[in-house]
């Protein structure tokens, strides 16, 4: 563990330290890198195991991670960043950026030769639905409909970095309700359309270089690529298999909803930037009334909706706060009520497929992430590990 910070050092972590090295002995996943700050800066890191399964190379805060919908939040303060400049409005319709948004089908059920039965939405998709996952549009990992469309459409899924994969009905009308999807893929499309860069440079030159987060992007290198830590897969006993798995390295479009690599310390600068309301080290990526926006609620009288997966192998069904009321912003689920772990009312948070997760609580003023990768989704020992790693976080603060 290395805590550089004063702060850091008054601190008591051996408690922390010792759940997630007794994870890592006990099979929760190969390695696990857990990482913390406040405003005035990192105040915990702890990396136990390896890279991989079959990696003697121990994990690191260095340590490069696929971390999937982890990317979500870089291009929602991307499209925030043309919506400060006047360039997008939140509420404009999505179509007068991307003419192929401009006449959206519904998906109502299928034909009893298996022919998928569709007809016009009601209204048009807005910027807002799609910040917010309220377009209608969903991922086949957590519809069983569109599941069944891609196959028998032999339509790509997203993770394929094919352009046909956009080519999928609604599973209902924009506004109508909150479902999970590849909102943000098509956000992605929006940042290029109105920057006139691709979203890999656009990232780089806007949100990465400012933020030094030089291990992050779309594409990874051959000394990052040594640095890459390997999945696993949960296996029914419980104990994990190595299953090497990366999104495609020459894809037909940067996925904006699920793209990136990063490291444990690259990706706590941007969540720095975001706790210290759109600045880190004299660098303003964001306003403050902007970042404000993305952590509050955007879906009105709407609410976050339970995630039931046909793939169990990939993603186990998933609620980040069952049992209580949860909302959405641009783009993180919201908390509407404190976290059982010592998170506040109103934090923002979200995760990556492969099992990395973070928080940011801006009444608190402190942002944590965990990080592994190991399929499904929502692993409950995963899962398990990181609520303690929350909950300890916070009781070793308050002790301080």
């Amino acid at each position: 563990m290395a805590n550089d910070l004063s702060i850091a050092r008054r601190l008591d972590f051996e408690p922390l330290d010792d759940q997630l090295d007794d994870a890592i002995r006990n099979g929760v996943a190969p390695g696990v890198v857990a990482i913390a700050a406040t405003p005035d800066g990192i105040i915990y890191e702890g990396a136990f195991g390896n890279a991989g399964l079959d990696d003697d190379a121990p994990i690191s805060p260095d340590t490069v991670f696929w971390i999937l919908s982890m990317t979500k939040a870089v291009t929602a303060a991307a499209c925030m960043q043309l919506i400060e400049q006047g360039r997008v409005q939140v509420d404009q319709p999505a179509a007068e950026i991307l003419p192929a948004l401009a006449s959206p089908q519904v998906l109502e059920g299928f034909a009893s030769d298996n022919t998928p039965l569709l007809r016009p939405a009601t209204r048009p998709i807005t910027v807002r639905h799609l910040l917010t996952h309220t377009s209608g549009h969903t991922y086949s990992l957590w519809s069983e409909a569109l599941a069944r469309y891609e196959e028998v459409t032999g339509t790509p899924v997203i993770f394929s970095g094919k352009n046909a994969a956009f080519d999928i009905p609604l599973e209902f009308d924009p506004g109508e309700r909150w479902h999970y999807g590849i909102s943000l893929d098509w956000v992605g499309k929006l940042v290029e359309a109105v920057s006139g860069q691709s979203l890999d440079v656009y990232f780089r030159e806007n949100i990465f270089s400012p933020l030094g987060m030089k291990d992050t992007g779309f594409l990874i290198g051959s000394e990052q690529r040594r640095r890459l830590a390997t999945a696993a897969q949960r296996q029914p006993d419980g104990s994990l298999l190595s299953q090497p798995y990366e999104p495609p390295q020459r894809p037909e479009f940067f996925m904006g909803g699920t793209g990136l690599f990063s490291t444990p310390r690259d990706y706590l600068a941007f969540l720095r930037m975001l706790l210290q309301g759109g600045s880190l080290g004299g660098v303003r990526i964001l306003k403050p009334q902007t970042v404000a926006a993305m952590m509050s609620n955007q879906i009105g009288d709407l609410n976050v909706e339970k995630m039931v997966s046909p793939r169990p192998a990939r993603s186990n069904d998933f609620d980040l706060f069952p049992g209580m009321k949860h909302k959405w912003g641009f783009s993180f689920d919201i908390n509407a009520q404190p976290g059982p772990f010592g998170r506040s009312a109103g934090s923002a948070a979200w995760a990556g497929a492969l099992n990395t997760h973070y928080w940011i609580d801006p009444v608190k003023q402190v942002t944590g992430a965990l990080y592994t990768q190991v399929w499904p989704f929502y692993d409950d020992q995963v899962v398990g590990l990181f609520n303690r790693f929350e909950k300890s976080l916070y009781q070793a603060i308050e002790k301080g």
